[in-house]
């Protein structure tokens, strides 16, 4: 598996190349964000280790470019930064997980693994080429989707999560079981990431997100999806 770890900071960026290389990964390094787009061209790593703040471009102009193409590299972000927003901002623009400095390497690697765990197909495999209920229809290949008219796109987390609950459609779904089957059982965060990529779906897939019709809060337990 190819990973590239795009750090401005060459002690830490040759560090984690270290660690990741003794794992057993293929990894290629950078420290700018218009290199990184370009190496991800070249190599088409199966998941980048992106920092925030970085040289001309930053991680999160990065990720918005990625993601505009319909590139579903997963990302770990990767940042000092610790604040809740940055960590939402980085969520919404559709990054997979988030490390704050400093951080455990232990850590950094149950979440690499989890992350490529997933992208090898652990739930991807169980995604249907179409999903459509109400209004809403979505091409999964294409992670493309309208509302009517209105043509949104997914990330692939969005995706994984709308697909679990559409195959449970009117069942109710715990955030621990959308969790384990989505990000993985090595996943170390909270469920506030999962609550995160629910307002974007809601935002994208409802009429009205504040009332929503399809993707139900089930309280003290997790979601329903109706069709």
């Amino acid at each position: 598996m190819k990973i590239l770890v795009v750090e401005d900071d060459a002690h830490i960026r040759l560090g984690l190349a270290d660690a990741l290389t003794a794992e057993g990964y293929s990894v290629s390094e950078c420290g700018d964000g218009a290199q990184a787009l370009r190496l991800i061209k070249q190599v088409t790593p199966d998941l980048l280790v992106l920092d925030i703040m970085l040289p001309r471009k930053s991680g999160f102009d990065v990720c918005r470019e990625l993601r505009a193409a319909k590139n579903p590299v997963p990302i770990l972000f990767l940042s000092a930064k610790g604040q809740e927003i940055d960590k939402v901002i980085g969520l919404e623009l559709g990054a997979d997980d988030y490390v704050t400095k400093p951080f455990s390497l232990r850590e950094l690697l149950a979440r690499v693994r989890a992350l490529l765990r997933r992208s090898r197909g652990n739930i991807e495999s169980g995604i249907p080429e179409e999903i459509s209920f109400g209004s809403v229809r979505i091409r999964s290949c294409a992670l493309t989707g309208w509302r009517g008219d209105c043509e949104f796109s997914l990330t692939p987390r969005e995706l994984a999560v709308l697909s679990l609950l559409y195959f449970h459609a009117g069942d109710a779904v715990s955030r621990d079981r959308i969790l384990n089957e989505v990000w993985g059982v090595d996943y170390l965060g909270t469920t506030r990431t999962l609550d995160q990529v629910v307002v974007k779906l809601r935002q994208k897939i409802e009429d009205d997100a504040s009332a929503p019709r399809h993707l139900l809060t089930v309280h003290g337990l997790g979601y329903r999806l109706l069709i």
